[in-house]
């Protein structure tokens, strides 16, 4: 039915973002999926500070959380704070190192010299 969620192994949704590193989308699964998404809309509009504390939540409900720490690093970095970014940015690729949109994004690859 339509209303069903897509299975957490689907792929998944990428959302533009300005400077061409896209926010993602949490998988189905996560809970911390509601606050990643709500943060990744903010992003969107460029509502970045508010969209740091959306991201921070959902890592809260779901540490592990690999989506939520990138999409952290992508709000932090717009944010001017590129230490902070770095740290994340980081910890992304401990969470999830086989997830290619992750590590082989320009914006982290520029943050961690990977």
């Amino acid at each position: 039915a339509a209303t069903e969620s897509a299975p957490a192994g689907e792929a998944k949704q990428e959302m533009p973002t300005a400077g061409g590193d896209a926010s993602m989308m949490a998988p189905a699964s996560s809970p911390g999926r509601e606050a990643n998404d709500e943060g990744v809309n903010h992003a969107q509009q460029g509502h970045w500070d508010v969209a740091e504390g959306h991201f921070r939540k959902a890592l809260e409900a779901d540490p592990k959380l690999a989506e939520a720490q990138f999409n952290l690093g992508l709000a932090l970095d717009k944010l001017g704070k590129h230490e902070d970014a770095t740290a994340a940015f980081k910890k992304a690729v401990e969470l999830a190192p086989d997830n290619s949109k992750i590590k082989d994004s320009p914006i982290l690859k520029k943050h961690t010299g990977m």
